[in-house]
């Protein structure tokens, strides 16, 4: 079974990414960027737009896809993971939802994180993050 998801990678005026630490499975306890699985009817925008609200307390603006990525699912579905650019509209990061934590986080920083599995890879293969 395949399940349609989002993501958003959104940077602030420092460049530092915002990551959520994934309080549920799968990828409890790792980092990743705001996201989660579309509702019934729910355009991806609108997905992005409330994942990032559910997850971080922010509200954002939707850009351009960035990539899409497949990864293994609970119960042996396919999560098919799109991932757009977002800029904040307003709001403060807190913690939400499903996710353990909020974050801005340097590049630099990000090696040294528990990263989702082929998160930083994405990332870089799609030029959103210098090799």
């Amino acid at each position: 079974m395949r399940v349609n998801c989002v993501g958003a990678i959104i940077f602030d005026s420092s460049d530092r990414l915002l990551l959520i630490k994934r309080g549920r499975p799968p990828g409890k306890g790792q980092w990743s960027i705001p996201g989660g699985r579309l509702e019934a009817g729910e355009t991806d925008a609108e997905g992005v737009r409330r994942e990032v609200l559910e997850e971080t307390g922010l509200r954002v603006e939707v850009g351009r896809l960035a990539g899409t990525v497949d990864r293994p699912g609970l119960g042996g579905a396919t999560y098919v993971i799109r991932d757009y650019l977002a800029t904040v509209a307003g709001g403060v990061p807190v913690a939400g939802d499903d996710a353990d934590d909020v974050r801005w986080c340097g590049v630099d920083e990000l090696a040294r994180l528990p990263l989702a599995d082929g998160l930083l890879e994405s990332l870089t293969d799609w030029g959103v993050l210098p090799r």
